[in-house]
Formats: structure tokens, C-alpha cells, sequence
């Protein structure tokens, strides 16, 4: 295949415009001077009510920086608390602890216990206040829930009921359809 002079002068002519622009580029000019040896002009700090005005970088201070903590053999993980069996001072599981309540201030607000139902199946939540719940270590540091109270107490306790989860008040309960 042959190129046509004219393609091919053309391409010359560009690959050597090309190498002359990033020789000049890096020429041995001294930092701070122009292409004719002469010192640039120094920048000046000029501050104009229009324009942008130079600032340092955005740092965090020592007192913003995250906090970086290892668990101590006394901490209980919230992995190992969920689906922990509560049981009652009869050695009776009475439920399962489903979930825990933080407040604001990150504290624990409440244990949700699941309650009746038969492998989950037809569970109810009842939120139980922390100071009612004890969760401690056992034997072979195992975390053990205990409450003071009986599984037909529970049972009779008010639903948790999570917000945005709520029916509506006005809700009837919808049959199915007959086929003919």
C-alpha cells in the first residue's frame, strides 16, 4: 500500500512541529525565568472583592479526626446479641431477642424480644425496657439474656411495632379472592 506524498509530507511536517513544541518545553531555563532567560515577573498577592482569594487546604484537627477503638473481652457485638434466647429465672426461653432501640445519645433504649410463634412464624415483638433485661457472660464466656418475668407476660404486652411499619387505622383486612 503506498501513502501519497502530500499524506505523507504532511504527516512529517506534523511529527516535527510536535517534537520542536516538547523541546521548547523542556528547555534549560532556570525555574522562575521566561523562555528568554529573563526572571519572570513574581506573582503577586493581590486580593480582589470579585475574585477568589488563595486559602490553605482543608485539614482535619487532631480533635476532629476519627477515634479508632479494639474490642475488649468484656464488650458484647450486637451480631452475637441478636437472635440470643431470653430466658426467665425458671431457666425457661420465653423468646429471642430480635433487635435493640439506640437513642440519640446512642444508648440503649430498648430490647426488641420476639415472643410466641414457633420458629419465627407468628412471633410478636414487645419492646422491653434495658433495665428489665440482663445480658451477661456465662460459662465459657457465652453471653446469657435473663428477665424476670414469664412467657404469658410477654405475650400480653403491647406490639413494637416499627415506624413507617404501621398499618393503617382505617385498614380492613383483606380476604381472598373466590374463584368461580
Amino acid at each position: 500500500m503506498r501513502i501519497p506524498f502530500p499524506t505523507a509530507t504532511l504527516a512529517a511536517a506534523l511529527v516535527t512541529a510536535a517534537l520542536a513544541s516538547a523541546q521548547a518545553q523542556t528547555s534549560d531555563t532556570p525555574a522562575g525565568s521566561n523562555a528568554a532567560g529573563t526572571p519572570a515577573p513574581a506573582a503577586t498577592a493581590h486580593v480582589d472583592a470579585s475574585g477568589p482569594v488563595a486559602a490553605k487546604p482543608a485539614t482535619l484537627s487532631d480533635d476532629l479526626r476519627p477515634k479508632f477503638v479494639a474490642q475488649a473481652p468484656q464488650d458484647m457485638v450486637s451480631s452475637k446479641l441478636v437472635g440470643l434466647s431470653v430466658t426467665n429465672g425458671a431457666n425457661e426461653t420465653i423468646g429471642q431477642i430480635a433487635d435493640l432501640v439506640l437513642d440519640e445519645k446512642q444508648q440503649v433504649k430498648a430490647w426488641v424480644v420476639g415472643v410466641g410463634g414457633f420458629l419465627g412464624i407468628g412471633a410478636k415483638n414487645v419492646a422491653i425496657d434495658p433495665s428489665a433485661l440482663k445480658v451477661s457472660r456465662g460459662d465459657n464466656d457465652s453471653l446469657k439474656a435473663t428477665i424476670d418475668t414469664t412467657k404469658d407476660q410477654l405475650r400480653a404486652a403491647p406490639e413494637y411495632i416499627y415506624l413507617g411499619k404501621e398499618k393503617p387505622k382505617d385498614a380492613q383486612p383483606t380476604t381472598p379472592a373466590r374463584q368461580p
